[in-house]
């Protein structure tokens, strides 16, 4: 996707993030998702092909399935109802793009996590705690936790989010906010768990954002439920104990932890064979939480 074209005409983007660039439209914003792929912070040298159309679907799924639950920022996907400086674009941003409602970020990633996996594994060995929460002794990696908790962190501008506990949570945004991020959290992520795991999937975990309107409503924003922001394993294959076959990057995470590479730029170029085996994985899963065949 070459997005030197549509920076001819449009603002720079307000945003550049590792895989989605934003951009000010006036009273709406337009969030492009692209090919990157990232890993460890570090967004790697090559993409992979239909990953932004892949995530874009995926979020679309997701926020049409809950929509009546919880209100989020989509306002349009259709390049046709985009404002008409973007039209003439419309092959870069059909299928990776959506206009959305404008929000203030909550600066919180709101993390729920229902396995004992990744980071959280790793403090629990050490001191039986996922982000300064007890959980009882004797898990296994990736044992399913007693019940979903919330473990969230800072968005950080630059280098990694740091975990913080509910309490700093609150310290940062608010009480009441912090117990309603915490609360929908949750809801969403048993919600979609549940509807995953009918579908022969696994959410490990994940994360979602939130971003406040003028009238002070909280509403969900940016991707949710994708490859990229959780962990997605097939259940026919689940089994405690390692680490767990998925459908989400950690493919490419496993091809980097094998490289001697110290997990800052630049990274090292991702070899054919990882590009369409993490493509491979990403159509896997849009396919089996949605029920259809990706085209």
């Amino acid at each position: 996707m070459n997005n030197a074209l549509l920076q001819s005409t449009l603002p720079l983007p307000v945003r550049r993030g590792k895989v989605r660039d934003v951009y000010d439209l006036g009273d709406s914003l337009l969030i492009v998702a692209t090919d990157r792929i990232s890993a460890y912070d570090v967004v790697m040298p090559n993409g992979i092909p239909d990953k932004g159309k892949l995530l874009t679907a995926l979020s679309l799924f997701w926020f049409e399935k809950f929509g009546s639950q919880l209100e989020n920022h989509l306002i349009a996907t259709e390049v046709g109802q985009y404002p008409p400086s973007v039209r003439p674009y419309a092959d870069q941003l059909t299928g990776r793009s959506m206009l959305v409602k404008k929000a203030n970020v909550i600066p919180i990633e709101c993390v729920a996590r229902g396995y004992l996996a990744g980071s959280g594994w790793k403090e629990y060995q050490k001191s039986q705690t996922v982000c300064g929460i007890k959980l009882p002794p004797g898990l296994k990696q990736c044992d399913k936790l007693p019940n979903p908790i919330f473990t969230p962190a800072t968005k950080e501008e630059t280098g990694h989010d740091i975990n913080v506990s509910f309490e700093e949570t609150a310290k940062h945004v608010g009480q009441s906010t912090a117990t309603t991020l915490r609360d929908r959290t949750l809801l969403l992520y048993t919600l979609a768990a549940n509807y995953a795991r009918s579908r022969g999937v696994i959410i490990a975990d994940t994360k979602f954002e939130f971003g406040q309107l003028p009238d002070r409503r909280l509403i969900l924003i940016d991707e949710v439920l994708t490859p990229d922001s959780s962990r997605f394993w097939p259940a026919d294959q689940y089994a405690p104990g390692h680490d767990q076959p998925s459908f989400d990057k950690q493919f490419v995470r496993n091809y980097l932890e094998a490289q001697p590479w110290d997990k800052t730029p630049p990274a090292p170029t991702l070899p054919p064979d990882v590009v369409q085996g993490t493509r491979k994985r990403y159509i896997e899963a849009y396919e089996e939480l949605t029920g259809r065949t990706w085209a």
